[in-house]
């Protein structure tokens, strides 16, 4: 098999010492007073495989992997031929040599023997006087792309006796005079996963049973004990750990947490235990900071153990650069490299390593201390206010001593159970300190997702930095320059579902979610300037603010601004994950691990009882099956059974695709004979499988090595045309929609050549962050505040000036008008927008000069408002225009998008005007007038019946440059019982855009909930929820998605259509205890019963018709629409009736587009994709003449749903200038009239859903892309 074959727990096992030879040398050196400080060898070298299948009776080798560690390639390593040495043992007795004569050694081609040598004996190896006890310590190797392997080491004495004439004692014969002298031996096993405890208790069992057994076996019980660690498989990522006995201790090797996440089998608390909350702070920082940073300590097992809880500590973000925890006396001048290092040496080389470089930063981690080579204290900036009291308070309330725990408990006298508590007690420590970690780093990093721009992959650092506290800015400047941090971007510009990104969406507040919701440019919110304003001393990041849209009332979805404190604040907490059981899997005991035939028997037993798991394992519980099939698959693809692996992996389509092993499956697939080749292509699902291995690796091969680029934004450098200004104005965070921006490039280039100059771009882009710096400063009194919302900004301040109200400043918020009056600050309103009724510029006579005067008429005041706003008047004049007819359009449509966007369009006004300084500014910024004009152009009045229907319109394509077509809506009802972590119990919206993409929308209050779920990359047709915690996806490509309505995240697949999935339904239980059964349907007219709780396909059939379109259940029957015809069939496939396309249809290429079922009327109903009418029939007598209902303006049917006694369709609509627009019908059912006509959408209605009867809820094609919320009567 490959090399990358699955790596089991053991890669190599060594034993390290003093040969015999050298003893000799030793003891003559030692009679003449020298230092005993010698020099060690490899004496053992054992790696995979052990054990290998004989020749075949035709004489050819099997290739077959001998155990689950790889088969390494090696590399000769010449050894002396040793000596006999003689020993005595305790018992006196004399004993073989203790290191026999061998062969020259062959070394995996991945293990450094010189460094080796050095780090297990750290501080030398000596011959002593005395014995010493037993240590361990771990090292950690990193290979030049960053790959790292990991060694445990463990030193025990052994005694050595010569003759008083200097030769050894041997073969038995008792001199009277001996000298005795003890040597150090290590034996280092080095694994590709860091199980630190689990082979530290392996370990100690040996050197327990080394110790009881006769010395001449040692070579081949160190063999043997290193071809069993070889016969362990590694779980996989999730809720199962593998146990297994190694006497006299029963071993649990821990899985990964989670898939993004390394093997963690390390004590978290320690650093706890050796540090105060500040240092942990201070070294979390300079590990950020990538500074050069030198653990130190006198117990060499504590510097690997506490390096590599911050390791921990800082995920999701990576080190970098050096890392090696345990450096050797000889090692030293490692800490020369002038490059950022992590490294630990001796506390005695304190001195050594301080007095020789500057700047590092010293970590004793027996003091407890944190300190810089050139002074006592550390000279580095500290972690943000906000996050570093929040770890302080929660580090506060840990409990990290067990013996506190378990006082009250009785003594237990077995000790793998004593064993087994101690490890579910730091399980439970560690959850508690991983949560805390990981809400430091969102803390810290959280609004870096904020400036980042996916589509272009660029983060605009100067403008995340302005909008951080300037206590904070020292700090981020330095890590934002840092690898650590560029990799960290990498990843959420890949939108990375890691932890961070989970516990980022778990204490994100309501008001956070609406803010992404809205595309207002960044000002800051009342309620910051009120906290600003009665708390100037507060350290709270005062981040810049987003308004929220207006949802019914937004003074639902304001929050009371309250004075907070530091000291009294209470910090909300979140959860990376959910907690999970553990649930365990206990090997078979170890065979005779040198015989190949005893070997195979231990994988048959192995897979026997992984059978007996997942017989036993309920349906329900995916995530434990899919772990037994990962490890069955893993046996059998070593014992050789290549086609049962492919099938176990292809199982976990259907349990859990996040733990699939695609590199295995490759090898897997690339090892295959030609015969199994063969068989395994006979079947239709391991067929579909390798087809797919195929095409991943090929898009593999297409996609960047380093996970893609990250640019920081830079202002041009050249002219710029429109499509790199575009460009440009979206990586710079002003605004996304392109028609804006192109709209802004006609601004800029008026009267001039059609592209943008390096200067122009430079004075709007620094006029536009002038602005926003300037609003940050705003100081409204308490008297002002007491009559804004909270959510209000102020965007637009004018200068003094004399107004019909007093002297004053005009204040533009996103909703009003007011007038900040001077000498004694007040308020007076002048008007909201929506309350305009007029406004225009005239002139106010002073003395010999007319100075041009603004006037705005409202509607609740019979005075018109007028300000003397001289050569302000024109761009006020246009910016009022501009927000009143946003803000109409925006109550007349219901939505709040237009408002932000007129918003939007205003303040890029102000830019233009405030960047080109000259008499062609003002008619630039008409450019911009977007509403102003459109009102012209079309109506501004929506239909009455359509604006009484309209509750709200929602655009789920704010994220992306252009709108997104709504492809596919559904609605879930609230689940009771049901945590903030566990998907929230709220309604939810399920919202499917072009190209796989799924968000979902907190039902409650249509904001967004979580980030989009990728589903694949084709179009989707169909969703379903199928029960509480399952929701199925048809795809255009073929597959059904499964995403956890719970977790919302996508791991489970159902392959086995083969062509465009077309359709779901749910046939109701007729009993609790009956299984529940799901429908699909496929374009090639193939329908699949699914049993929804084991996935397994029930029944496969195919009907008669020409491109299957949807499928719905009726009375038991199974209903189809195909483009020709709908089927009713019976559950084996036969079809039962029939109807076809009426006649004066039948030139219509698209046919039927939907259908309809009613059980109290017994009537079918069908839309036509390409004609504006609808045809019913009556399902007892279908031979009977069918009704035609004609829709008015319609040029084609798209969608149907019922609610209460109406049908609601969805149409692609005719307009006047013979565009397409999106209409809504709405039917009565029994008198098959057409109720209501609703102008619904811009484009074609291509969705439609119910939210429990109460509302309706529509998307529309990609030229409008929005989702409106209607109310049903």
């Amino acid at each position: 098999m490959a090399e990358n074959v699955p790596s089991g727990l053991l890669e190599a096992c060594l034993v390290l010492g003093v040969s015999s030879e050298r003893l000799k040398d030793i003891h003559l050196l030692q009679g003449k007073g020298k230092e005993s400080l010698v020099e060690a060898e490899v004496l053992q070298v054992h790696a995979p495989p052990f054990v290998t299948k004989e020749s075949s009776s035709n004489g050819t080798q099997q290739d077959l992997a001998p155990a689950f560690s790889r088969t390494q390639r090696r590399r000769s390593f010449k050894k002396k031929r040793d000596r006999p040495l003689s020993t005595i043992s305790d018992s006196g007795q004399t004993n073989e040599p203790v290191v026999a004569a061998s062969d020259d050694l062959s070394v995996p081609q991945n293990i450094d023997l010189i460094a080796l040598l050095q780090l297990c004996f750290p501080d030398g190896l000596r011959i002593t006087n005395e014995s010493r006890e037993d240590s361990y310590h771990f090292l950690v190797f990193t290979d030049v792309f960053g790959n790292q392997t990991h060694g445990v080491v463990a030193q025990y004495c052994k005694p050595v006796h010569f003759h008083q004439d200097n030769g050894i004692h041997q073969n038995g014969q008792q001199l009277n005079k001996l000298q005795r002298l003890y040597t150090t031996y290590s034996i280092c096993v080095i694994s590709k996963y860091p199980y630190y405890n689990a082979l530290r208790d392996c370990l100690s069992g040996f050197l327990l049973q080394l110790k009881t057994s006769r010395l001449f076996d040692f070579e081949e019980q160190v063999k043997e004990f290193s071809a069993k660690l070889a016969l362990v498989p590694i779980p996989p990522p999730g809720p199962l750990h593998v146990v297994f006995n190694l006497r006299p201790f029963q071993i649990e090797l821990p899985s990964r947490l989670d898939v993004d996440r390394p093997v963690m089998d390390l004590d978290l608390h320690l650093p706890f235990l050796c540090f105060k909350p500040k240092q942990i702070l201070q070294i979390i920082s300079s590990i950020l900071m990538e500074q050069r940073v030198v653990f130190l300590s006198t117990d060499w097992a504590k510097l690997t153990l506490v390096s590599e809880c911050f390791m921990v500590f800082i995920h999701p973000l990576r080190w970098q650069h050096t890392f090696v925890p345990v450096l050797s006396r000889q090692m030293l001048d490692f800490i020369m490299a002038p490059t950022a290092f992590l490294m630990g040496c001796h506390t005695s080389h304190f001195d050594e390593v301080a007095e020789e470089l500057d700047e590092l930063v010293l970590i004793d981690i027996d003091q407890g201390t944190v300190s810089s080579s050139s002074s006592n204290r550390l000279e580095l900036p500290d972690v943000p206010l906000t996050a570093r009291e929040c770890f302080i308070f929660r580090a506060k309330g840990l409990q990290l001593h067990y013996d506190l725990d378990v006082c009250h408990a009785a003594s237990r006298t077995d000790i793998n159970e004593l064993r087994a508590h101690r490890r579910q007690w730091q399980r439970k420590v560690n959850s508690v300190i991983l949560n805390i970690t990981m809400e430091l780093i969102v803390n810290i990093f959280s609004e870096v997702c904020d400036f980042l721009n996916y589509g272009h992959r660029v983060f605009n650092s100067e403008e995340f930095l302005r909008s951080r506290e300037m206590t904070d800015h020292t700090f981020y400047k330095k890590v934002l320059d840092t690898h650590i941090f560029h990799s960290f971007l990498r990843d959420r510009l890949n939108q990375k579902n890691d932890a961070f990104t989970r516990m980022q969406l778990n204490i994100r507040s309501e008001t956070r979610r609406m803010r992404t919701m809205t595309e207002s440019p960044r000002r800051p919110t009342m309620e910051v300037i009120s906290r600003k304003y009665l708390r100037p001393e507060n350290g709270l990041n005062s981040r810049l603010g987003m308004s929220m849209p207006n949802l019914a009332d937004h003074r639902l979805l304001t929050v009371p601004v309250r004075q907070t404190s530091m000291g009294t604040m209470t910090f909300q907490s979140g959860s990376w994950s959910p907690s999970r059981p553990i649930k365990t899997f206990k090997l078979p005991e170890f065979p005779p691990p040198l015989s190949y035939q005893y070997v195979q028997g231990y994988y048959n037993d192995l897979i026997r009882e992984l059978s007996k798991a997942i017989s036993a394992a309920s349906p329900d519980d995916s995530a434990l099956l899919a772990r037994y099939y990962y490890l069955r698959g893993l046996v059998n693809s070593v014992a050789g059974k290549r086609v049962d692996a492919l099938a176990d992996f292809q199982s976990l389509y259907k349990t859990d695709m996040d733990i699939f092993p695609a590199e295995l499956l490759n090898a897997l697939v690339e090892s295959l004979p030609a015969e199994e080749r063969r068989t395994a292509e006979r079947r239709p699902d391991l067929k579909r499988l390798i087809s797919r291995v195929k095409r991943e690796n090929e898009r593999d091969r297409a996609r960047p090595v380093d996970g893609g680029s990250v640019k920081r934004f830079e202002l041009p450098k050249k002219h710029l045309h429109m499509e790199d200004f575009v460009q440009r104005v979206q990586e710079s965070g002003i605004v996304r929609d392109q028609g804006t921006i192109q709209r802004l490039f006609e601004a800029l280039t008026v009267g001039q050549q059609k592209q943008v100059d390096p200067e122009t771009f430079c004075f709007f882009y620094n006029y536009w962050k002038e602005t926003e710096a300037a609003a940050q400063d705003v100081d409204l009194p308490a008297v002002v505040l007491e009559h804004l919302e909270t959510d209000e900004c102020v965007y637009k301040l004018s200068s003094s000036v004399k107004t019909s109200y007093g002297v004053g400043k005009i204040a533009m918020t996103q909703r009003r008008l007011f007038l900040l009056t001077e000498g004694r600050p007040g308020y007076v309103e002048i008007t909201k927008f929506r309350d305009i009724e007029d406004v225009k510029i005239s002139s106010a006579p002073f003395l010999l000069l007319r100075i041009p005067a603004l006037k705005i008429k409202t509607s609740h005041r019979k005075e018109t408002f007028e300000a003397n706003l001289k050569s302000e008047c024109d761009l006020w004049h246009l910016m009022i225009k501009e927000m009143w007819a946003g803000r109409k359009m925006a109550d007349n449509h219901k939505d709040p998008q237009f408002m932000e966007q007129a918003l939007t369009n205003t303040l890029l006004m102000d830019a233009v005007v405030g960047c080109l300084q000259s008499q062609k500014a003002i008619f630039a910024a008409t450019k911009l007038a977007y509403f102003d004009k459109k009102k012209l152009e079309v109506p501004m009045m929506v239909p009455k019946t359509t604006s009484d229907t309209l509750k709200h319109k929602i655009n789920p394509s704010l994220d992306q440059t252009s709108p997104q077509a709504v492809d596919v809506l559904l609605y879930t009802p609230g689940q009771l019982g049901v945590s903030e972590l566990d998907g929230g119990g709220n309604p939810k919206l399920w919202c499917a855009l072009s190209d796989g993409k799924v968000l979902v929308f907190d039902a409650a209050s249509w904001s967004m909930q979580h980030n989009s779920v990728q589903v694949g990359k084709s179009r989707l047709n169909c969703m379903l929820a199928v029960n509480q915690q399952q929701l199925w996806i048809g795809s255009k490509d073929s597959f059904i998605y499964i995403i956890n309505s719970r977790s919302v995240s996508c791991n489970k697949q159902l392959t086995e259509h083969r062509g465009e999935v077309t359709g779901l339904a749910l046939e109701e239980r007729t009993d609790k205890f009956s299984q529940t059964v799901a429908y699909s349907c496929s374009e090639d007219s193939s329908v699949i019963v699914w049993d929804v709780s084991t996935l397994q396909v029930k029944r496969q059939f195919r009907v008669s018709c020409d491109r299957l379109q949807s499928i719905q259940i009726h009375n038991g029957m199974l209903w189809c629409c195909g483009r020709d015809c709908l089927l009713e069939v019976r559950r084996n496939g036969t079809v039962h009736r029939k109807v076809s396309l009426p006649d004066h249809l039948l030139s219509s290429p698209r046919g039927f587009s939907s259908f309809l079922l009613f059980n109290e009327s017994q009537e079918l109903w069908a839309g036509l994709a390409e004609a504006g009418e609808l045809c019913v029939w009556h399902c007892r007598d279908l031979s009977k003449p069918f009704i035609r209902i004609q829709l008015k303006d319609c040029a084609g049917v798209v969608c149907m749903i019922k609610v209460k006694n109406q049908i609601w369709v969805g149409c692609r609509g005719r307009s006047a200038d013979g565009k397409t627009r999106g209409k809504i019908y709405v039917l009565n059912k029994d008198r098959y009239t057409v109720e209501k006509e609703l102008m619904a959408h811009e484009d074609s209605v291509q969705t439609l859903c119910s939210a429990e009867d109460r509302y309706m809820l529509s998307g529309a094609a990609q030229a409008d892309g929005k989702i409106g919320i209607w109310k049903v009567e």
